[in-house]
């Protein structure tokens, strides 16, 4: 499959698509006459579907760990507003509220990148979500995800629902009540942002007022299935949402599928990568993660930890260095002299 002659040529067109013409024209190929119409219709080569790289880092930041995330981008015009009205208005500060460690106390948090914290990380995916909406490009939305259409409750849907942008607090307490509810990780949050972006990448669409409440339900629905060995069923999550059927969620999980084109892989780069872009988000909005004070037992666990790491690492050294001075004991030997008869 990967030279330059196929066995599967389709004997009416040319098996190659136009940006690789010049490259063929130098290497020898099956002429169509060589070939029977019985070897099937021709497959393309993975290579010429794939995207080149640089381009596929630039469209897709939720599936390549070097590409900047969509909601970071979105929330620095914001970030620079905010620090050029202080500098212009000459505004304090105020009191600082971020602790620092002293010789006599430091001071760690308890979220590291594989295990976050909860409610924090629910404030950033909150929060990003809501850069998103605020800053987004245009309306485009699908159907399935608006609002009015396929209603979360058997309230009357505000006629302003597809203007009014809505708070920060209001997309947390909506993600707070499911992932409360049905008892969601903190890493299932950040799967759920990753799988969010890939959507409005993958379908050319956006995150507005009209459909932001079935997008985020749907990218939790889909991330919980995918995180946790225990997934919640699409009928738990109509216990939350009392209005909502069985039959609703699971159109929507198989059009957010389809739209994913099936893709609900996460490498582990791009998850450390958000993880730690939700982090500057948290910095750079004041929403730090809480700091406490390194207790002795909490001091104890982290010497422990990092005893067995060492002693980890001591290990692997230890069978390197065997098997060089193996092949060092080879320099010592000397070789027999042969008998010839």
């Amino acid at each position: 499959m990967g030279g330059s002659v196929s066995c599967c040529i389709s004997p009416g067109e040319s098996p190659k698509i136009h940006r690789r013409e010049v490259e063929l024209e130098e290497c020898p190929i099956t002429t169509t006459e060589d070939v029977s119409e019985d070897t099937g219709t021709y497959l393309q080569h993975i290579s010429d579907r794939e995207l080149p790289d640089e381009l596929a880092q630039e469209a897709n930041p939720s599936d390549h760990p070097r590409a900047s995330t969509l909601f970071l981008n979105k929330s620095q015009t914001d970030v620079r507003e905010k620090r050029k009205s202080n500098y212009m208005n000459h505004t304090s500060p105020g009191l600082l509220t971020k602790k620092y460690s002293s010789c006599s106390t430091i001071f760690i948090d308890d979220s590291t990148v594989s295990q976050p914290n909860l409610k924090s990380t629910i404030k950033c995916v909150a929060l990003a979500i809501y850069y998103h909406i605020k800053n987004r490009d245009s309306n485009r939305s699908l159907d399935i995800f608006d609002e009015k259409k396929h209603p979360l409750s058997r309230e009357k849907v505000p006629d302003d629902y597809s203007v009014v942008d809505p708070e920060h607090k209001l997309i947390y307490r909506f993600i707070r009540t499911l992932f409360s509810s049905a008892q969601l990780t903190a890493e299932c949050a950040i799967v759920t942002l990753v799988y969010l972006e890939r959507l409005l990448t993958y379908a050319e669409m956006d995150i507005c007022p009209c459909n932001w409440k079935r997008i985020v339900l749907g990218a939790i629905l889909l991330a919980s299935k995918v995180w946790d060995d225990q997934a919640v069923w699409n009928v738990d999550y109509c216990q939350i949402l009392k209005d909502i059927t069985v039959e609703d969620m699971n159109e929507m999980e198989r059009h957010f599928l389809e739209l994913l084109q099936f893709n609900i892989n996460v490498p582990a780069s791009v998850y450390a990568k958000y993880y730690f872009d939700l982090r500057s988000l948290a910095d750079d909005n004041n929403l730090s993660f809480p700091l406490e004070p390194l207790s002795n037992k909490r001091a104890q666990k982290l010497e422990a930890i990092s005893r067995l790491c060492e002693d980890k690492y001591k290990d692997l050294s230890k069978s390197a260095m065997r098997r060089s001075i193996s092949a060092d004991n080879l320099v010592g030997i000397k070789n027999a002299q042969a008998v010839l008869s």
